[in-house]
């Protein structure tokens, strides 16, 4: 814990390059630490784990976040759909092996210990894969789906559930930026939101506090009382475990 701020684990990438650095970087997006820093959290960012073997990852996963109070995991590429046994569309892309067994390994050792974890877009798609769920690997392919990249969408969130409760509503606005969703629900999920055209938009684990959200909080929580919500909800119960 970070004087009174709780730690808040962001999965970092690896990239070719960033302003002022000669080599490869580890990087996460700034609007998801601005959204924790807003929030009262602390975000600390873990660049990708070295180990080669799932459990290997896992225990190292374990050990990591037994140094922080949260997770935030971040919205990205398409999972690799072996995961889920399903083969490869044409429209998957961005396909990065390391990256899943990362985050894989970081969303199990959060739910086997207890770590509060805020999944958003991909970070949703991997926790219910985690799970044993499936995605919809290209929303478009389905006529009565609406648009769901880079275009602002009513969600409806039940009554009752963890992130109805964190933001305060029932229905809201989200910003999405995703061509696929979550399909087959994992083990010990349950569905806590759709938008219009029925997609899944909010999924929560059946303990602890474990929230995954299909929209884009953190690109609107400077301006939207129920997007910094999210975070405030997150950093609060990270508090009652730092």
């Amino acid at each position: 814990m970070a004087g009174t701020r709780p730690l808040v684990a962001l999965p970092g990438r690896c990239a070719d390059s960033a302003a002022g650095l000669r080599t490869e970087v580890v990087a996460a997006g700034a609007r998801y630490a601005t959204a924790v820093e807003r929030a009262a959290g602390q975000p600390v960012v873990l660049p990708p784990f070295v180990e080669s073997d799932d459990d290997t990852m896992y225990a190292r996963a374990r050990f990591v976040l037994s140094r922080v109070d949260a997770l935030v995991m971040l919205g990205g590429a398409d999972i690799d759909p072996a995961r889920y046994g399903a083969p490869r569309h044409a429209e998957t892309g961005g396909v990065d092996p390391r990256q899943d067994a990362f985050e894989f390994a970081l969303v199990r050792a959060a739910i086997s210990d207890d770590v509060p974890v805020l999944a958003i877009c991909r970070g949703m798609q991997v926790l219910n894969v985690v799970r044993g769920g499936t995605l919809v690997q290209h929303l478009p392919d389905d006529p009565s789906a609406g648009p769901h990249r880079k275009v602002h969408h009513d969600v409806r969130l039940v009554a009752g559930s963890l992130v109805a409760g964190a933001v305060g509503a029932t229905d809201l606005c989200g910003y999405s930026v995703h061509h696929q969703a979550v399909d087959g629900i994992g083990d010990g999920l349950r569905v806590t939101g759709h938008a219009a055209d029925g997609t899944i938009e909010a999924i929560e684990l059946d303990h602890g506090w474990v929230v995954g959200v299909q929209w884009h909080p953190e690109d609107t929580a400077n301006d939207d009382v129920h997007q910094s919500a999210l975070f405030e909800a997150l950093v609060a119960r990270a508090l009652r475990r730092a």
